[in-house]
């Protein structure tokens, strides 16, 4: 029976289990062994990763032909328009291409959302707005290429859940066991 682990990955932590620069990596969280990324999160975003040991499983979460749904809790710079969203909602054009539609909606800021270290910059004369965004493909840093291509850069990401699985109970740098089954349920 494969493994599948729902990890909570802080900020500026890799995503892969060895590094030779010394930075910090899934080794310092994970201890369980044979269990590699299914899909990848990058340095500076945090959240949900989930892990596997089955590599057919691994495929079926990070190939964007499958469409699983994953969603993140945007902060951007400034205060994103109506045009906007509806921009990322039907695709925006990228440099590689033009997204797929995604779901995005305004959002409070996420309540016992834990405190980034460093902390993003904060300046008093431009707000920041929470977005959901949620997208079933993958390509490479999309979520803030699309902010940013609509005008509005993400200061920070957190990817909140992957298809049914969710962040919830699960402070950053924890872990849990999580049932394939679950994975696929309608979120």
């Amino acid at each position: 029976m494969s493994r599948l682990l729902a990890l909570n990955k802080p900020y500026n932590v890799l995503c892969q289990f060895t590094d030779t620069s010394g930075r910090a990596t899934l080794a310092d969280y994970v201890e369980e062994t044979g269990v590699y990324a299914a899909g990848r999160l990058d340095r500076d975003s945090e959240g949900l990763v989930l892990l596997t040991d089955d590599g057919r499983l691994q495929a079926r979460i990070a190939d964007p032909k499958h469409r699983l749904w994953k969603t993140y809790w945007v902060q951007v710079e400034g205060n994103p328009t109506a045009t906007a969203l509806l921009q990322l909602q039907r695709g925006v054009a990228l440099k590689d291409g033009v997204t797929r539609p995604a779901r995005v909606e305004f959002m409070p800021e996420p309540s016992g959302l834990w405190p980034r270290e460093p902390p993003i910059r904060r300046r008093a004369a431009i707000p920041t707005r929470w977005l959901r965004v949620s997208i079933c493909e993958g390509r490479n840093r999309q979520v803030r290429r699309m902010s940013a291509a609509v005008g509005f850069p993400t200061l920070r990401l957190i990817r909140y859940a992957i298809g049914a699985i969710s962040l919830d109970r699960l402070a950053p740098g924890e872990w849990r066991h999580e049932s394939e089954s679950h994975l696929f349920e309608r979120p």
